[in-house]
């Protein structure tokens, strides 16, 4: 049942579509201000051969588009961004490890250049020996401390993300750890000391 107008004596406001575009301040109607193309003018107009003219001039082109993709790319992957990491590198685990390893002073990171020092000293035939053995307690103590950030890390992401929920990323994290910070890849988005939240 419909309501009763409020004044009885009011009449129903309709208004025609003159009234309308006046009230609007339309004028007239405005169209697209050219005729519809006609079908074979539109298939002209898209067409693009399928081997170009100048062929050297097309492939020096696509090298420079590829070119400028792949270092697009390369920045990207070197900034951390999801898009052009590789999979194994994406998901928030996986940056929250990369944040934490690049936060923390690694034994591992050393692990290069004592290597390249023990290379130099094996030749000198007196400490040659002992050398060998420092490295050797060097490769452990790495190991060691790989292990404890696995330990430390599996922790701090199922306290962050859940435990159901938690990636393994003590290989991970220990892959990382292992290479001197200027080599990693993504480059490190933290300074030391500044552990992720």
């Amino acid at each position: 049942m419909a309501k009763p107008p409020v004044n009885p004596d009011a009449q129903p406001s309709i208004e025609s579509s003159d009234e309308t575009a006046a009230r609007l301040g339309l004028t007239h109607n405005v169209g697209k201000g050219q005729a519809t193309p006609t079908r074979k003018k539109q298939e002209a107009a898209n067409k693009r051969p399928l081997v170009p003219d100048d062929r050297k001039l097309a492939a020096k082109q696509a090298r420079a588009k590829s070119t400028a993709a792949r270092d697009v790319a390369r920045a990207g992957m070197a900034a951390g961004i999801d898009k052009y990491l590789p999979l194994r590198e994406r998901g928030l685990q996986k940056r929250y490890a990369r944040d934490y390893v690049d936060a923390r002073f690694n034994v591992g990171e050393l692990m290069i250049p004592i290597m390249f020092l023990v290379i130099l000293l094996t030749t000198i035939p007196s400490i040659d020996v002992y050398a060998i053995f420092a490295l050797w307690a060097f490769f452990i103590l790495a190991v060691i401390d790989c292990v404890v950030l696995g330990f430390i890390l599996t922790k701090k992401i199922e306290a962050k993300f859940g435990a159901d929920k938690a990636e393994r990323i003590r290989w991970y994290a220990a892959m990382r750890a292992l290479q001197l910070r200027p080599m990693r890849l993504p480059k490190p988005q933290v300074k030391r000391r500044q552990y992720p939240v």
